[in-house]
């Protein structure tokens, strides 16, 4: 949970920066990877994080997110920059309209009380879970995944070092 609004931006704009590597790297052709024909796409992963901070708008932040009905798209690019987009708002938005006392108030979120401090927190992991089954889709697609929390295999042999198993 967070206390301050500075901690949250701080963290936000990490996590933010490391979510925009990981959507600058997709491609068009890898939106469609998939682990089964039953799970989410690539594609529809990105755009999930994309459209899921909206819920920020029913505890009371305003801000333009995109449309519900507005279906997924085909281009990595316009995925990537609408999420730039959306990531800069709602930091905007919790940084302009919520000041610390704010982050106390609770509010009924997925059928839970939460206060608006953990409703951050909330945002958060679930960008960071996410970016994580996407990257697991990324390495299927064959694409090069970006060293987020430290070095990733690929790393581990370019620095020519035995990648920790």
């Amino acid at each position: 949970m967070f206390t301050s609004i500075d901690n949250f931006a701080a963290e936000w704009s990490q996590e933010a920066k490391m979510t925009k590597q990981v959507m600058n790297l997709l491609t068009d052709e890898s939106l469609n990877q998939a682990i089964t024909n039953k799970h989410r796409t690539l594609g529809k992963l990105a755009w999930h994080l994309v459209e899921s901070v909206g819920y920020m708008t029913s505890l009371g932040l305003k801000f333009e997110g995109p449309d519900n009905g507005e279906k997924v798209s085909n281009s990595a690019v316009a995925i990537a920059e609408e999420y730039e987009r959306i990531s800069e708002a709602i930091l905007e938005a919790v940084k302009t309209q919520w000041d610390n006392e704010s982050l106390r108030v609770t509010q009924t979120v997925f059928g839970e009380e939460w206060n608006n401090g953990a409703s951050l927190r909330f945002t958060i992991m679930h960008q960071a879970h996410h970016r994580g089954q996407m990257t697991v889709l990324m390495r299927q697609a064959g694409l090069r995944i970006p060293d987020l929390y430290g070095p990733n295999y690929d790393s581990w042999i370019e620095r020519g070092m035995e990648p920790l198993a």
